[in-house]
């Protein structure tokens, strides 16, 4: 996990154990969010009407932390089975589909000479449009930045535990994966970390759900 050579927050490498867990093959959509909000008096997220962010195979956008949090827990009741966040190490482990020491989630290519990723887009891309990773997943690195279940810190890799991480205690920013559809280059190495406040909800964060076996 990490990365030596690029940021400081990416390093050191150090390698981490994960127990089981399953993860979505690809980030929650707007055909799955309707769902939370019919049943639920949450709020609608950021941009939920507007034409560019509320197709159906849309991964939904403009949700919180806390929002992606509400819809765990309201589908964990819904389906009987503990649905939450992946850990940011069980993102990264994921989202290498297999290639422990490649950049992306699909090798070493770089997006910006990949076809897919060129040009501006107006808004996401519809889930699974692309071809997945080695482990079957869709997106994961690329169209919306997806939240992690953790407390971010610049240093948590020195103290980082072997076994299942699961971040430091608090903080004030919590941590997102994955590159944006806004940026210029879409798509994020395996290994690159970002963040935000929990609060906030922007039109590039979405989030895919895992279940603990």
């Amino acid at each position: 996990m990490g990365s030596e050579g690029h940021y400081r927050w990416e390093s050191p490498r150090h390698r981490v154990w994960v127990d089981s867990f399953e993860i979505a093959p690809t980030p929650v959509t707007c055909r799955d969010y309707a769902a939370f909000l019919a049943h639920t008096a949450f709020a609608a997220p950021t941009g939920w009407r507007e034409a560019a962010f509320s197709q159906p195979d849309q991964p939904v956008v403009g949700v919180s932390w806390f929002a992606a949090i509400a819809y765990c827990e309201w589908l964990s009741r819904t389906r009987g089975d503990p649905f939450r966040l992946p850990t940011e190490a069980e993102w990264e482990k994921a989202c290498r589909g297999g290639l422990e020491d490649a950049e992306y989630a699909w090798g070493n290519e770089p997006p910006a000479q990949i076809e897919y990723f060129k040009g501006e887009w107006k808004g996401p891309r519809r889930v699974a449009e692309w071809r997945p990773n080695g482990y079957g997943l869709f997106n994961i690195g690329d169209n919306v930045h997806e939240w992690c279940s953790d407390w971010y810190a610049e240093d948590y890799y020195a103290v980082s535990p072997e076994r299942n991480p699961t971040g430091p205690e608090s903080g004030s920013r919590r941590i997102s994966r994955g590159g944006s559809w806004r940026h210029q280059i879409k798509a994020s190495r395996d290994a690159h970390r970002s963040s935000l406040p929990p609060n906030y909800a922007y039109t590039d964060y979405g989030f895919r759900i895992v279940r603990t076996l």
